[in-house]
């Protein structure tokens, strides 16, 4: 009967050992959702345009002012030597004041006009 209490002791000694344990990796668990939660949220809002991005936004702006407002995407980003990627940023941070709609005749292509 002794040998069991002392086995049954022993096993209550390791189950709390073990839910300390995991109450310590919960809690870290719990942590590090907040960081991710955190991380997430900063990518998600908006972040102001680099310096050359401004720079370029205001190339762009001009590139349009003197085509009448409009023009091709694809010319637009050959008149300014960026490539589709680059030019795809640059548009993103300046959407506030240029936007983009499919061309009439050819929905495939782009035309990027002013705000």
């Amino acid at each position: 009967m002794q040998d069991r209490i002392s086995d049954l002791e022993a096993t209550i000694a390791q189950l709390k050992e073990e839910n300390a344990a995991m109450a310590a990796m919960q809690a870290h668990l719990i942590e590090n959702q907040e960081i991710q939660a955190r991380l997430i949220k900063q990518l998600q809002t908006k972040k102001e345009p680099q310096p050359m991005q401004k720079d370029r936004g205001e190339i762009l702006r001009a590139l349009l002012v003197a085509n009448g407002g409009k023009m091709p995407e694809k010319e637009a980003r050959q008149k300014m030597h960026l490539s589709k990627s680059q030019f795809s940023q640059l548009l993103a941070s300046v959407q506030d004041h240029i936007g983009v709609k499919p061309y009439s005749i050819d929905k495939r292509k782009k035309i990027i006009m002013l705000k």
